[in-house]
């Protein structure tokens, strides 16, 4: 498999925040337009209420601090030159941006130390506990370390399977025959994969060949214009990685080794499939598929069926002794 080096964003801008007209929290910009370019380095979101109080120590650059009810009311009931002090101090900090939640009118002491210091202040009508989930799954999505793998991505019984394999070896037409099937499609050839979490990777097309495949004798085709909408996605987890190897590779032919495959640092159960003339790759891919979801069940057919035969073959065996002892 080849693949690019990988890449994590360096940062979003404050402007991209503001600018995601499908996003749902309407954020206006109150003050601080100057500031619109800071960068939002972390998806993790503060509420600065500690800082307020003093402890700027809490404080961490470059994150989203997010002004609720209850801090909104400690400003109010401080005495006004302990409260621009108070906003000065967080102000002054590295921080992305400043947005109070509940469409609650924005104090005239937050708004002058926005435009001094440059920090743009938004205001959203969402409750703060939205906002801010809203938020950090945006960002993770957007600062999400990426790959770019070859290989084919398709949605199989509901597990995300990424297809390797050397070129010319078949990855494509396995893909299509799943997608007659009826499973769905989401890349070929090259897939775009994002570490979304620790444990976790998304798999989705470059836009420039979305929805499209490259079949050997038949050229570009157009998969979601010969089977539908529903035939493809636009992104996928990936659960299962499926390489297609040549006949001659040593293959563990009982199942009994779980196989890994690292990418971006996460860690995705592998199968190796033979290639033959006269084998149907689709079908085994199904079956793996099927199968990953029993095991993710705790059902380990393999392992379970070794077990089996491990233990009659320990009865035949005490069978025999006993029988040799009464001779």
């Amino acid at each position: 498999m080849k693949s690019t080096d990988h890449e994590r964003a360096a940062g979003v801008a404050v402007a991209a925040l503001l600018a995601d007209e499908g996003a749902p929290w309407s954020l206006d910009l109150v003050a601080g337009r100057a500031g619109t370019h800071r960068k939002i380095a972390a998806p993790r979101i503060q509420k600065p209420g500690l800082a307020l109080a003093g402890y700027v120590q809490q404080i961490h650059p470059k994150r989203v601090q997010v002004i609720g009810t209850p801090e909104l009311s400690y400003l109010r009931s401080m005495a006004p030159l302990a409260a621009r002090r108070a906003v000065d101090r967080i102000c002054s900090e590295d921080i992305s941006c400043l947005i109070v939640t509940n469409g609650a009118p924005v104090p005239a002491v937050l708004k002058r130390a926005a435009d001094m210091y440059r920090v743009p202040l938004l205001r959203t009508p969402l409750k703060s506990a939205v906002l801010i989930r809203a938020v950090s799954s945006w960002l993770e999505e957007k600062l999400a370390a990426r790959v770019t793998v070859h290989g084919v991505l398709v949605q199989v019984c509901g597990v995300g399977v990424l297809i390797i394999g050397k070129s010319g070896i078949g990855k494509s037409e396995a893909a299509l025959d799943l997608v007659a099937r009826g499973h769905r499609f989401i890349a070929d050839d090259v897939v775009e994969v994002a570490e979304v979490s620790p444990l976790s990777l998304k798999g989705r097309s470059p836009n420039l060949t979305q929805h499209h495949m490259e079949i050997h004798g038949l050229g570009i085709i157009n998969v979601r214009e010969l089977f539908g909408t529903l035939a493809t996605i636009d992104e996928q987890p990936i659960d299962l990685v499926v390489e297609l190897v040549e006949w001659s590779a040593a293959i563990d032919r009982l199942g009994l080794e779980d196989a890994r495959h690292t990418i971006l640092n996460v860690s995705v159960p592998m199968i190796r499939l033979p290639v033959h003339p006269g084998r149907n790759l689709a079908m085994l891919i199904e079956v793996a598929a099927r199968n990953h979801l029993l095991k993710t069940r705790g059902q380990h057919t393999a392992r379970q069926f070794a077990s089996m035969v491990d233990r009659e073959i320990r009865r035949t065996a005490r069978l025999q002794r006993t029988a040799s002892r009464k001779t």
